[in-house]
């Protein structure tokens, strides 16, 4: 699929992109285009000597006086004549020009905390995110966003990496705001297509295959037509009241059908355009707009700041439709831009990689079963072999510490032990949190596979919960402390595989997904600034 994409982004980079990133849009099919006339083409000229009138008037009138007889000048700077000179202005011998311009940008955390940031005219919100990343002393892993929030309307939406902070901040109403968080489905629709466009909303156009890297390359080519349908509860404009239309993404808009699913040219009116608007998220739709469902996102024009009267709200009926839409206007918004967005950062790695230290990655293809009972070690393979060798490895942490503790060692598992508390210190706890709190922050940093935090549980005051994210949806795993032999462990499948700790745990399932539907691999964080 990076191939295809490569070849379409390196034949895009040709095109002349407007203001917002989009490819100017040509005639279309079969119109008549007017050349202009060519103006009829003129002589060049080419500079001729100036004569100097006055000295050849002199020479005509008095003969004996010529130019030669006249005395010579002095030329009072002769090295500044010859073939090997210096130029006459170094570059530090002018004076200083105007310095770009600075503008100071507060910029929130998940916590509260904030930070003031000095922030050129040209910098974009990839650049402010690194600038973070570093002072914040984070692992800058190409994940990390800028979000503009508005709590006055109830909207928040993700920057793209090639905005520039300065002109966003320009169209933001002084109660809105800068957060610094984590985004790990920013660009996850590159990887898994599938997962972000059902086939029930896609209506392929004709130069498509069927395939989703073929709808992928649609999007991207500004010279094809792609279409995202279905049904949406919209908001009429200046009314608290929704209706559900049939409605229909094209590059030329948002529209909604007048006459049930009819698609046909006079049935269709026009609910928005991309061009001038951004998308945002509904933080809070039901109780700020009376939405009909907890899915909902806004098409804002950028001219608007604190009216509400002017944003088109939807809804959509589940998660999956929603990122659907939402990915949909942002493929058709910035086109071949996000692609690049994409690609700059593992190019760069890939640049690095060679000079840099490695750091250890939780990816899939990095995180593989492994078998070092011979003299080398080798990748396991069969799934059932993989389980097998996950139990052994659960009974023998359970060995070494039972071993530890007969040699005379304070027992790692004792209440008072440093192993009951040392995963406090870790930033995937998030300690005393509900439930639906720890649902929150799995949403705003990407619904992706594998994202999880562990909190304390309420139910249990001895016990844990894993909430993992999976398929678009948010699971939730208790983490149960069970005993043997007067020792304390933890599991998640009944004490079928123990741990001493919950680092330990967390370290398994990052390898082995177990009774988990997939493995650990994207941790929340919140960062203080």
């Amino acid at each position: 699929m990076d191939a295809s994409l490569e070849s379409l982004c390196a034949a895009s980079e040709t095109a002349p992109l407007l203001h917002n990133g989009q490819h100017s849009r040509g005639p279309a099919p079969g119109a008549r285009v007017l050349q202009p006339q060519a103006a009829p083409r003129q002589r060049v000229q080419r500079s001729q000597p100036v004569r100097i009138l006055a000295v050849r008037r002199l020479q005509e009138e008095d003969p004996h006086l010529r130019t030669s007889s006249l005395p010579a000048i002095p030329n009072p700077f002769p090295e500044l004549c010859g073939p090997g000179s210096p130029p006459a202005l170094t570059p530090g011998s002018l004076p200083p020009g105007p310095a770009a311009a600075k503008q100071d940008v507060r910029v929130f955390s998940e916590d509260g905390t904030s930070k003031v940031v000095e922030v050129l005219a040209d910098m974009t919100a990839r650049d402010l995110c690194q600038l973070l990343a570093y002072r914040s002393h984070c692992v800058d892993d190409n994940s990390w966003a800028l979000v503009e929030h508005h709590p006055h309307l109830g909207l928040e939406r993700c920057l793209e990496d090639h905005e520039l902070v300065v002109q966003v901040e320009s169209t933001m109403a002084s109660e809105s705001k800068f957060l610094f968080r984590k985004n790990y489905a920013k660009y996850e629709f590159f990887k898994n297509p599938m997962n972000f466009f059902p086939e029930r909303m896609v209506a392929w156009c004709q130069q498509s295959n069927g395939s989703h890297t073929q709808l992928l390359q649609n999007f991207l080519n500004s010279s094809s037509c792609p279409e995202i349908q279905g049904f949406l509860h919209v908001k009429e404009l200046g009314r608290k009241s929704w209706k559900k239309l049939y409605v229909c993404l094209r590059r030329s808009g948002l529209y909604c059908s007048t006459k049930g699913a009819s698609k046909e040219p006079r049935h269709l009116q026009l609910l928005a355009d991309l061009e001038d608007s951004s998308i945002f998220f509904l933080i809070a739709g039901r109780k700020q707009y009376g939405a009909p469902t907890d899915y909902g996102f806004c098409i804002k024009p950028n001219r608007v700041r604190s009216e509400a009267k002017e944003l088109r709200l939807l809804c959509a009926e589940d998660e999956q439709s929603r990122t659907c839409w939402v990915t949909a206007c942002r493929l058709l918004k910035y086109g071949m831009l996000l692609y690049q967005n994409y690609r700059i950062p593992q190019q760069r790695k890939a640049m690095l990689s060679s000079f840099s230290t490695p750091v250890r990655s939780v990816s899939e293809n990095s995180l593989v079963a492994m078998d070092f009972s011979g003299q080398t070690g080798r990748v396991i393979e069969n799934p059932a072999e993989a389980q097998s060798a996950a139990l052994e490895e659960g009974h023998a942490w359970r060995k070494r510490s039972t071993r530890m503790n007969i040699l005379g060692s304070q027992s790692p598992l004792h209440p008072s032990a440093l192993s009951t508390v040392i995963h406090r210190t870790q930033h995937w706890f998030h300690g005393r949190i509900s439930r639906e709190e720890s649902h929150r922050i799995i949403k705003q940093q990407g619904l992706v596979d594998g994202l999880f935090l562990l909190r304390d549980s309420q139910s249990n005051p001895k016990a844990f919960v894993l909430t993992l994210c999976h398929h678009q949806k948010i699971k939730n795993f208790q983490i149960l402390p069970c005993e043997d032999d007067g020792q304390t462990f933890f599991s998640l499948d009944d004490g079928n595989t123990k741990f001493s700790d919950l680092i330990q745990l967390v370290d398994f399932y990052q390898l082995n997904k177990g009774v988990l539907p997939c493995r650990l691999k994207h941790h929340c964080i919140r960062v203080a600034l």
